[in-house]
């Protein structure tokens, strides 16, 4: 229970700073952060969340995380579920303590997106279903492949974090002019929830993509490094 408890306090660090920053300060007048602000501090409540609570559950704070492990051989089939809706439960209440927080601004409206991900008329730069799930893909693909690597017994201890809180600033500055960069269904669903309309209705892409990218990474580098299964 601790284990899922972690989950859900690190899942609701992640969507509080990474989604409130795009929320309350990506645009603030005259100081505003924009996409690379964004996108490090997606990095930063990553990197901060793990070493918080890494030694706890792991750190995954992500369900395509959690999955991609698994189908790496990292983590046991009979926790996925649990962790996954520790996770989900994490971002809503995140996504709702930012709506609270968002909303007790003078003319605050969800209108704008509300950090949700979306694809088509609401992709940020106007990318296409095509493009979005392909991005969203390959880049969660590859956010597992370095979280493996990073978390091997064979790379330095105590550095993992750094390098996996890094990988997803990268990510971000690649693919939130294309998606508003999911990678994590936790983070869709957390936001998503309170916007409604449209993202709702898009966020079916936002777990499948995410998720079928995992696997990909996970048993890609299981394949490299020939790991042995916990699963």
């Amino acid at each position: 229970m601790k284990a899922y408890a972690a989950e859900l306090i690190g899942t609701f660090w992640l969507v509080l700073g990474g989604c409130g920053s795009a929320v309350l300060a990506a645009a603030f007048p005259h100081l505003g952060i924009g996409f690379a602000g964004v996108a490090l501090a997606f990095g930063l409540t990553v990197l901060t969340g793990c070493y918080a609570v890494g030694h706890i559950s792991g750190g995954h704070l992500n369900p395509a995380v959690t999955v991609g492990l698994w189908a790496g051989g990292r983590f046991e089939g009979r926790h996925v579920l649990p962790y996954i809706i520790a996770q989900v439960i994490g971002g809503l209440i995140a996504g709702g303590v930012l709506y609270l927080i968002a909303s007790g601004k003078a003319g605050f409206s969800t209108a704008g997106g509300f950090a949700s991900n979306g694809y088509g008329a609401h992709s940020p730069g106007g990318y296409d279903l095509a493009s979005a799930a392909l991005i969203e893909t390959v880049m969660t693909m590859m956010f597992l492949f370095v979280i493996m690597g990073a978390t091997s017994r064979k790379a330095p201890a105590g550095f993992a974090p750094i390098a996996i809180g890094l990988c997803l600033t990268l990510i971000h500055l690649v693919t939130i002019p294309v998606t508003n960069t999911s990678v994590n269904p936790a983070r869709s669903t957390g936001v998503a929830l309170y916007t409604g309309g449209w993202a709702i209705e898009q966020l079916w892409l936002f777990w499948l993509a995410p998720l079928v990218g995992g696997v990909i990474g996970g048993l890609l580098y299981r394949w490299l490094n020939d790991e042995r299964s916990l699963a």
